[in-house]
């Protein structure tokens, strides 16, 4: 048992996967809080970027640009709070209620129209989707689960950056503890994980950012209702956070809305817009935020996002992809996509 136990110590790849397998017992045991944690590791990893961003141009002390830029925060949470949610709030509604608006009154005479009118109720799917959308706003503005959780982690981001000097000394303490083996091997995954998680992350959040500004823009040239821009940015902005797959997921009510506001032919400009701003995506942003070990095939994209939904809700749609790659750093695992694979030839039997 001796024995087994100093060739466990001995062999890195065998205790670092036991290391990791505890932490993900550990992460288990407080799923509860697992909001907590992701929502304060990506609020904390975004910030430090832009801290050291600002600090790099501007030569400023980071602690003083840190808490401009939480202040900053604070104040953009109060206005969105008091004046952008409501605003947003009512421009959903009436967006529900003109499209549906515009639906109910089309042409008759039109045997895809009968169709639907015989087969779907749209005044009870109007009121699903009014309801639905005062529940989620409701949700969002009133002082609950999600709320606590996002102001949390902020504060906890905060001292984390205010302190991060502090905090890495404290922990670095723990390498010449009788459990220093066991804590290099936690530093060496979240270093991993930094590394990996993280910037893909963060590249996740730029692109968003990215196709939510081309997208407005699009839809001002195109003359979408000024009224519905707010809340079509915002859904943009979080369909964008969802790799390749909410991209396709955005075409759907945008392409519901063109036709409402200039008929088939706003639904091709919307369709071609989105296919510019994906190859925009693809072949620009991606290959210059992310490394090459981050570009995946579409097919296994939409594979992890199945699977993450199913065990992890909403958030697996966005950290699935960044979870997967930190797998498959930690695996080793390196494909270049521009040489052919190379498959082991396998001798038929004589």
């Amino acid at each position: 048992m001796v024995d087994l136990w100093r060739r466990m110590k001995a062999n890195d790849s065998v205790r670092r996967t036991l290391v990791l397998l505890i932490i993900c017992s550990g992460l288990y045991l407080i799923r509860n809080i697992l909001s907590l944690i992701l929502l304060t590791f990506i609020l904390t990893y975004l910030i430090i970027r832009g801290v050291d961003g600002i600090h790099h141009v501007t030569k400023l002390p980071k602690k003083l640009v840190a808490i401009v830029m939480y202040l900053l925060i604070i104040i953009f949470l109060y206005f969105s709070i008091t004046v952008y949610v409501p605003k947003l709030f009512n421009q959903t509604i009436q967006m529900i209620e003109d499209v549906f608006t515009f639906y109910q009154k089309a042409d008759t005479n039109n045997k895809l129209y009968e169709w639907i009118a015989k087969n779907v109720g749209f005044n009870e799917i109007k009121q699903q989707l009014t309801t639905g959308a005062k529940v989620v706003f409701t949700t969002i503005t009133s002082i609950g689960s999600m709320g606590l959780t996002f102001v949390m982690s902020l504060i906890l981001s905060f001292f984390f950056i205010i302190e991060k000097d502090w905090v890495t000394a404290f922990g670095q303490a723990f390498f010449k503890s009788k459990i220093g083996l066991f804590s290099q091997d936690v530093a060496y995954l979240g270093k991993k994980f930094v590394n990996t998680f993280g910037v893909v992350i963060e590249a996740q959040f730029i692109i968003a950012i990215v196709n939510t500004i081309l997208t407005i823009i699009g839809l001002i040239f195109m003359k979408f209702p000024q009224d519905q821009l707010l809340s079509l940015a915002l859904m943009i902005f979080i369909l964008s956070l969802i790799p390749v797959a909410g991209v396709i997921i955005s075409c759907i009510p945008l392409s519901l809305i063109a036709y409402t506001v200039g008929g088939v032919q706003d639904v091709i400009y919307i369709l071609i817009m989105i296919m510019i701003i994906h190859a925009i995506e693809s072949y620009l942003l991606n290959p210059k935020l992310m490394s090459s070990k981050t570009d995946l095939p579409i097919f296994y994209v939409f594979v992890i996002l199945m699977f993450s939904e199913k065990f992890f809700g909403v958030w697996g749609l966005v950290i699935g992809i960044p979870a997967f790659v930190f797998l498959l750093d930690l695996l080793d695992v390196k494909v270049d996509h521009k040489k052919p694979p190379v498959l082991p030839q396998i001798n038929s039997p004589k």
